[in-house]
């Protein structure tokens, strides 16, 4: 037997300060991961759970360099394309229902990312009771810098996280602020689905998401965890 089209190429992340390429499976986004996010967007983060939707692989964009950031085409179809800085995490060993206490085994590495959101057509599916997809798993939606190992860095539970977007910083908080930190974000995403090595979560944005018009040059970090940096053509 054989494919009727050869199979698409793995995506693969680089690995901070190696030549090695982390083989990406799946991406899951967790909602509304930082109290004032959630209030700027019309929830309550004192009761909601956390909530999860996914991108395609083929999403990724690696953006490490912010002396020579990635160049995107600007996604077609919207007219209010939002930016959210993220910390991702990387999954290293599968499982299910993981408990919390055992999560960060699971995490192998850490990297800043950017969830890119097609806010006009994510607005205009939700309020027709419709599915998120187009307008957050569109092509080029998932940036993301090297992966740095938690056997080098730790599993970072605060650090600054920060997004300038054409010089002027938009986003600016820290990762203690999260809702769900990574190890209930892990135990509670591997009740709903088996985690498996080569997942990534990105695990939320903080306040001060906003728009990003073409030309703009958007340069992210995350404490500890390396830089993400785009610029849309």
């Amino acid at each position: 037997m054989a494919f009727v089209f050869p199979p698409p190429p793995t995506v693969g992340v680089p690995v901070h300060g190696t030549s090695d390429l982390f083989a990406v499976r799946r991406i899951y986004c967790v909602g509304r991961n930082y109290a004032a996010h959630a209030r700027e967007m019309g929830g309550d983060p004192d009761r909601e759970p956390p909530f999860f939707f996914a991108k395609p692989t083929d999403a990724i964009v690696v953006a490490p360099n912010i002396n020579s950031p990635a160049r995107i085409p600007f996604p077609p179809v919207t007219k209010n394309l939002h930016h959210e800085m993220e910390l991702v995490v990387a999954i290293g060993k599968a499982g299910a229902d993981v408990p919390v206490d055992k999560a960060l085994e699971h995490a192998w590495g850490y990297a800043a990312g950017l969830d890119m959101t097609r806010r006009d057509i994510q607005n205009a599916a939700r309020d027709k009771g419709r599915p998120w997809d187009m307008g957050k798993g569109f092509d080029n939606s998932a940036p993301i810098g090297a992966l740095y190992r938690a056997s080098q860095i730790g599993h970072p539970s605060k650090g600054e996280i920060k997004l300038d977007v054409s010089g002027k910083t938009k986003q600016h908080a820290n990762l203690d602020a999260l809702i769900w930190d990574v190890a209930e974000t892990i135990s509670y995403l591997s009740g709903l689905v088996t985690l498996g090595v080569g997942d990534l979560i990105y695990t939320g944005t903080p306040e001060g998401v906003g728009p990003v018009v073409k030309g703009d040059t958007l340069i992210g970090h995350v404490e500890r965890c390396g830089s993400v940096a785009i610029q849309y053509v």
